[in-house]
C-alpha cells in the first residue's frame, strides 16, 4: 500500500505544494510547529532516509536547501531549522522549521492549527521564492 506521501504525490491527496520537481516535492505540514513548516521528501517511496541511494539522498538535500532558502525569505524567523525523524510517515521526509527559538522545533509541543487560507497564503508566499 503506497504511503501517505506517495498519494500525495500521485495527486490522490491533496496539499499545500510549496515546490516540486521531476524528483522531489515539497508542501507544508498540516500539523505545523510554525507557520512555513515544510516537508521535502523524495518522490521515489523509501520509507528511511539513509536507505535513498546517494544520488537521490544529495538530490533530496540540494532540493531541501532551496526550499529552505525561500522560507528564509517568504516566512519572518531568525533561521530554517532542519530535522528528519522519519517515524510518523514510512517515507522519506525532511522537516524544515522557521525558528524564533531553538524550542520551535520541539515536536512535542502542541501544533498549529491554520486555516485554509492562511495555508495557502504560505505557501504560495514561500513557492514565489523558488
Amino acid at each position: 500500500m503506497p504511503s501517505l506521501f506517495t498519494r500525495i504525490v500521485n495527486g490522490e491527496i491533496p496539499c499545500y505544494k510549496v515546490a516540486e520537481d521531476e524528483n522531489y516535492l515539497a508542501f507544508l505540514d498540516i500539523f505545523p510547529l510554525a507557520k512555513g513548516h515544510t516537508l521535502v521528501i523524495p518522490k521515489k517511496e523509501v520509507d528511511y532516509i539513509f536507505d535513498l541511494d546517494n544520488e537521490t539522498y544529495i538530490g533530496l538535500m540540494r532540493f531541501a536547501k532551496k526550499v529552505a532558502k525561500a522560507i528564509d525569505k517568504a516566512v519572518p524567523s531568525k533561521r530554517v531549522g532542519v530535522a528528519v525523524v522519519g517515524l510518523e510517515v514510512p517515507h522519506a521526509h525532511v522537516h524544515l522549521v522557521p525558528l524564533q527559538s531553538v524550542h520551535d522545533i520541539d515536536f512535542s509541543r502542541p501544533k498549529l492549527k491554520l486555516e485554509k487560507a492562511e495555508m495557502e497564503s504560505i505557501a504560495a508566499s514561500i513557492a514565489r521564492f523558488i
